[in-house]
């Protein structure tokens, strides 16, 4: 995990993070309602509450304020109140206590922890997230695009900052997706669900020379703001539904300020206000 870190080159006093799905592409909307919420249906029998399922795993994770939490954590937040509200799901507690506990969610911690419990739900869990993935290989390339303007902004982004995609998506999907649509090369390292949380990944790379006031993170959801925060830097929201608009914006204006030293306080507050009302609604 560590030698992506190890072998980051860095060109630029100024580091912009950016997320991927929900945020540069407009791939977060289909992978819930096409694969992640059906997937969770299939693998545990869920079928005589379908429509209601997955209209909830849609809210959890896409339309309110815990959108883009990691996979994991949305599973075992969807799966307690299905326990709740439908039926017992065996063993979740051991799936709950691991989402709250781990140092690192992704398949091959899950695999390692369901391999010496032997947990009924954590290897339903690992099934899932695997079949998740199968079904994301599955969509039509042209399902997948980045959202109107992402390209320019990280064109100029990239003149005078460098570019680190911070992801918790499946590593795979994320260099698959930009390399189709040419954005690889405005990026500097691709960091994903594998190398760890988006707070520990802006850590280790600030560990590579950057001043907390020279890094921003470009994201859409709670977590991206919360990873910023706990690392004393810039947040840049791409708001829900308004997606094109916002990287307009940060190509004309905020990546501007960025540069300039002139990101923080009012414009910060005011970008961050408009991130959690529309998220609130």
């Amino acid at each position: 995990m560590a030698d992506k870190f190890l072998t980051y080159t860095k060109r630029n006093d100024f580091l912009v993070c950016v997320d991927s799905d929900g945020c540069a592409m407009d791939t977060m909307d289909i992978k819930h309602v096409k694969c992640f919420g059906p997937c969770m249906v299939e693998e545990w029998g869920l079928g005589a509450w379908r429509e209601e399922i997955l209209a909830r795993w849609n809210e959890i994770n896409l339309y309110t304020m815990t959108r883009g939490v990691n996979r994991f954590k949305g599973l075992a937040k969807a799966l307690g109140e299905i326990q709740a509200r439908y039926c017992e799901i065996e063993g979740l507690d051991s799936l709950v206590q691991w989402v709250g506990q781990a140092p690192e969610l992704s398949n091959q911690a899950l695999e390692r922890e369901a391999a010496k419990s032997g947990g009924a739900c954590l290897k339903k869990a690992l099934a899932w997230s695997r079949a998740v993935n199968q079904s994301i290989e599955r969509l039509a390339e042209d399902e997948k695009n980045p959202f109107p303007g992402v390209r320019e902004a990280l064109k100029r982004a990239y003149q005078d900052a460098d570019i680190a995609v911070v992801s918790s998506a499946n590593l795979g999907a994320v260099l698959d997706e930009w390399d189709l649509h040419g954005l690889l090369e405005y990026t500097d390292v691709v960091l994903a669900q594998d190398s760890g949380s988006k707070a520990y990944c802006i850590r280790k790379l600030m560990e590579r020379g950057y001043a907390p006031g020279h890094v921003l993170m470009c994201g859409d959801a709670p977590g991206d703001l919360e990873a910023a925060n706990q690392n004393g830097v810039y947040f840049y929201p791409i708001l829900v539904r308004q997606e094109g608009k916002s990287w307009e914006e940060f190509r004309d204006t905020g990546v501007v300020r960025f540069l300039e030293g002139a990101y923080g306080g009012e414009y910060q507050q005011e970008k961050t206000g408009q991130f959690l009302a529309n998220l609130a609604r």
